[in-house]
């Protein structure tokens, strides 16, 4: 796997992916579909490792680098 995502690319997923599980652990109780912000753990993973499996399928590429 070579990484595929810029810097900043990974930093947002990051942020969201983070935003997404916060509110999944501490949003309002009321909201029963609130497990859904649980998919917040794939944009983490893919900015942890650099490489999002859709951005190979599309032929994008973010990283400058190779």
């Amino acid at each position: 796997m070579m990484k595929n995502m810029g810097s900043v690319d990974r930093i947002l997923r990051l942020i969201v992916g983070v935003a997404l599980v916060l509110f999944a652990l501490f949003g309002p109780a009321e909201i029963t579909w609130k497990w859904v912000a649980w998919i917040g753990v794939v944009p983490i993973v893919t900015a942890l490792i650099g490489w999002c499996p859709a951005y190979t399928v599309l032929g994008i590429k973010t990283c400058k680098s190779a």
